[in-house]
């Protein structure tokens, strides 16, 4: 039987004229991709070493994805887990909420399986478009939306990008900037200490009027 052009297993198409292997190619292409932009960045990776490193001939991933800006976009989509601990954490009770929400997010980036694609798009966002859009709607958009059932009493939009500014600049310096002792600190450490800048940007709108100068509502 002739050798597979496109998964290299020696096998010929199913029935129905798909490829053996093919999706299992795929997603080690776009592992592969996701580990080396998440290592160099967009303009340090190349499709060489991409396709070297997912253990496949440079054509696939031409034939998959096409260029590298495209397969650099698919790279960029992130993980439901990331909004799903995220709006847990933002919908429990209002005290605590800050811990919670730090805890939530270093979690999802503590995962193997999630930080690659989280990496990729904070090393990338100053200098390649597509990453710098894409952080944009996840501070802007998409993470003030789950952020914002955690607030309440004025300027709320305004606090859930401090707050979404907060959660990215920890995760910037802790696992791509591996600032110390910050990079090398206990989890649980962090969450108290940082929780509890999180937890005053919450409250600083609060109904209850407080020190933090929000309008009862």
């Amino acid at each position: 039987m002739a050798e597979d052009a496109e998964t290299g297993t020696g096998q010929g198409k199913h029935a129905g004229g798909r490829r053996p292997g093919e999706t299992r190619t795929r997603v080690a292409i776009l592992d592969a991709a996701r580990a080396c932009f998440a290592e160099r960045g967009f303009d340090g990776t190349s499709l060489r070493w991409i396709a070297e490193t997912a253990g496949v001939d440079q054509a696939l991933v031409h034939h998959f994805y096409g260029s590298k800006a495209s397969l650099f976009v698919k790279a960029l989509e992130l993980p439901e887990r990331l909004w799903t601990a995220l709006g847990e954490a933002s919908a429990g009770p209002r005290e605590g909420v800050g811990e919670r929400l730090v805890r939530a997010h270093l979690s999802v980036w503590d995962d193997a399986a999630s930080r690659p694609a989280l990496m990729a798009m904070v090393r990338s966002a100053a200098v390649h478009g597509d990453a710098g859009a894409r952080l944009r709607e996840v501070a802007g958009g998409v993470l003030g939306r789950v952020l914002v059932a955690a607030l309440d009493g004025a300027d709320v939009k305004l606090r859930t990008s401090l707050i979404a500014t907060q959660l990215i600049g920890l995760s910037l310096m802790r696992y791509v900037m591996l600032l110390e002792p910050l990079a090398s600190a206990d989890t649980e450490a962090v969450v108290r200490q940082y929780g509890a800048a999180v937890q005053a940007i919450v409250d600083g709108g609060g109904a209850d009027g407080g020190e933090g100068g929000g309008a009862g509502v």
